[in-house]
């Protein structure tokens, strides 16, 4: 929870080949950076930017990432040359460092935290309209996300601590998911006449977007569960993700009414390698008497579960004993502009390693279902599939499939959209531990 600092030394000890630690320090006036290898000499920078003018270039970039957007039309264009321009003056002057390394380890604080730095432009980008598919035209931008894996540590301490939690790796089971949470009885009671959703390819541009829901409860007066709203396309992404490891969808995954908090705390979930929970992330404040974050179950009223209040609380979390791989929170914008879902990651992510998790992988915006359960399925595939990819690296793989080969498809299977705007393949990071492939020897 609170691990002692460590030098140079211990933390390239704490490092695996072809890792770099980036460190990241935002003052008023500077950046200073540093860049440590596994081996060799740090490079260090102290770039003449300060925080307001990050702050600004964040604000921007995120722009494109969250809009308020519902038609394709609506999602703005991603600023690559003003991302460009962020990698010149944070990275470049560190290349040394981490440029030879394939897997970067990254410390950040302030607006910095709030930016994957995937998605920034390793050189200058002439970027052209889109000639063909719509968005395809993005899959010309030249990504770090190409090139290197990308993980974030809540601190440089955390590395070594996170690393010093391995634990003997027993007959576990492959995965447990928890979705589409109904907040209410309205809810439930609607859930059980819903029709599917039909899409159709004409009018490229005008077609219906779709990205999940966030809490909007700081605008009332008083706020209560039954005020979030629904996800019910985490359904699909749950069931894609229990298919892609091979679990038993009738034992493992917990929709609707049974995504309950009293289900999560009465279960054993020590045997399972990954843990997935598709809902919100919610910070002191969004509710009613919520003092510490949590994650929003399913409510008593419409889950029966009488003994709980339907939120999974920091406290509650810590008192869990897990033993996975990774936790994903999905949903959960926990990176916002607003610096609010940082609160949720940094308190939800220490009580997730406490309790026994490696990684979390989180999401960062409000993110398009379809796409999503693309990017989750696909990542635990490739992590299925391959006993030695770690997880940073079977992230960066996916996002690099979703740029260059995946789409949004209709009913007659014609693809509709690329997923190459980052919106689509950017919005999950790895936080925690990075390293290790599906079966560690530990």
């Amino acid at each position: 929870m609170n691990p002692a600092a460590i030098g140079t030394a211990d933390i390239q000890e704490s490092l695996s080949r072809g890792e770099s630690i980036l460190v990241f320090q935002v003052s008023r006036e500077r950046t200073y950076i540093w860049a440590i290898p596994d081996e060799g000499k740090t490079a260090f920078a102290a770039a003449t930017i300060g925080q307001a003018e990050i702050a600004d270039t964040v604000a921007l970039l995120r722009a494109a990432l969250e809009p308020i957007a519902n038609t394709l039309d609506d999602i703005p264009e991603f600023d690559v040359v003003a991302a460009h321009g962020l990698y010149e003056k944070l990275l470049k002057p560190v290349e040394a460092g981490w440029k030879s390394a394939k897997n970067l380890l990254v410390v950040a604080n302030g607006p910095l935290a709030q930016l994957p730095l995937s998605l920034l432009p390793t050189a200058p980008v002439n970027h052209s309209p889109d000639k063909g598919l719509l968005f395809a035209n993005y899959r010309d931008v030249p990504w770090l996300a190409r090139t290197h894996a990308v993980t974030i540590l809540p601190s440089v301490a955390s590395l070594k601590a996170l690393r010093g939690t391995m634990v003997a790796d027993t007959n576990r089971h492959p995965f447990v998911g928890f979705g589409d949470p109904y907040f209410s009885l309205r809810q439930a009671s609607a859930a059980e006449k819903e029709e599917p959703i039909q899409v159709a390819s004409a009018d490229l541009r005008g077609t219906p977007i779709k990205l999940r829901s966030k809490p909007q409860t700081r605008k009332v007066d008083s706020a209560d569960l039954a005020l979030l709203p629904r996800l019910p396309n985490t359904r699909t992404e749950i069931t894609s993700i229990a298919n892609a490891l091979g679990a038993d969808p009738a034992q493992d995954v917990f929709l609707g009414r049974e995504a309950s908090e009293g289900q999560v705390k009465t279960m054993d979930l020590s045997p399972y390698k990954v843990i997935a929970f598709a809902t919100h992330g919610l910070v002191p404040g969004d509710l009613n008497g919520l003092t510490q974050p949590a994650l929003a179950m399913s409510s008593p009223q419409a889950s029966g579960d009488k003994d709980n209040d339907g939120l999974l609380t920091m406290g509650e979390i810590l008192g869990l004993k897990l033993n996975a791989d990774w936790a994903v929170l999905s949903a959960c914008n926990t990176a916002s502009a607003d610096g609010k879902g940082a609160e949720a990651v940094s308190g939800l992510g220490r009580a997730f390693f406490y309790a026994g998790t490696r990684a979390l992988l989180v999401s960062n915006w409000p993110v398009h279902s379809a796409a999503t359960t693309e990017l989750t399925t696909e990542l635990f595939s490739r992590q299925a599939a391959n006993d030695n990819l770690s997880r940073a690296e079977a992230l960066r793989q996916t996002r690099v499939h979703l740029i260059d080969e995946a789409g949004f498809k209709d009913n007659q299977g014609r693809t509709v959209f690329s997923y190459a705007h980052p919106i689509f393949w950017a919005p999950f990071t790895v936080v925690g531990d990075g390293g290790g492939g599906r079966a560690p020897s530990w």
